[in-house]
């Protein structure tokens, strides 16, 4: 009986991806501290929030809480309408505290303050050169549907729908209507920006500093906008 030379089909396809996960850093073990922040942020932006996948981030605590006090914080995130997937801060004890709790450990994870305050623009700043030629993407980006420009900015000559999300290493130019999620900066671009002719933007991140549609005024909304980022605090105007 002759023997097939072609690989068998796997039935699985495991594949590192770029995905939105939200994070909080804690300054309180306290869970009902923490029910309660989150469904402030929930009841104001429940499309993006309610049962969004969820990193603890315990760096900003003086001390390390114990397992107990952990599945306590685990469990107010839950109530609040969020699902936590793992725990952030990469040091020996978070891992050991990561391997109880049976959750992953983000080491390289980090999150910016939630910022504030829209103002002038500072004067541009001398940029590295990127490692590639920008990403042009030229149909709609429709509910559901991802663009991500690895190392490089990204250009959408078309429309971000609602539920939409681009991601950029480097800045995202749209030019059309920005209704989803736009997200430059992703590995830590600072210096990267966000343009778009018509700003709706569920959300908008640089370098992991983000804004929802309900924190923006409602003179943008509508607008041709830039978005940067000013120290630690996300800035927009008018283009």
């Amino acid at each position: 009986m002759a023997v097939g030379t072609a690989a068998a089909k796997s039935a699985v396809e495991l594949k590192f991806g770029q995905v939105g996960v939200a994070s909080v850093s804690l300054r309180d073990v306290d869970p009902r501290v923490l029910l309660a922040e989150l469904a402030v942020r929930i009841a104001a932006a429940p499309n993006l929030f309610q049962r969004a996948p969820l990193i603890l981030d315990l760096s900003r605590l003086p001390d390390l809480p114990d397992a107990e006090q952990t599945r306590a914080l685990l469990d107010a995130a839950r109530s609040a309408g969020m699902l936590p997937v793992g725990l952030s801060y990469g040091t020996a004890e978070n891992e050991r505290l990561a391997q109880m709790l049976n959750l992953p450990l983000f080491a390289k994870f980090r999150i910016a303050p939630e910022p504030a305050g829209v103002a002038a623009p500072p004067p541009p700043t001398q940029a590295a050169a990127p490692a590639a030629t920008g990403l042009h993407h030229v149909k709609p980006v429709r509910s559901g549907q991802q663009v991500y420009a690895r190392g490089r900015d990204l250009t959408v000559a078309a429309a971000v729908g609602n539920g939409a999300e681009v991601i950029a290493d480097g800045s995202i130019h749209v030019y059309g209507r920005l209704s989803g999620r736009a997200l430059a900066g992703a590995q830590g671009d600072t210096a990267a920006r966000i343009y778009c002719q018509d700003f709706q933007a569920e959300l908008v991140s640089i370098a992991g500093h983000y804004r929802v549609l309900e924190d923006v005024p409602a003179n943008l909304r509508g607008q041709a906008v830039q978005v940067w980022l000013d120290g630690e605090r996300l800035l927009m105007e008018r283009l």
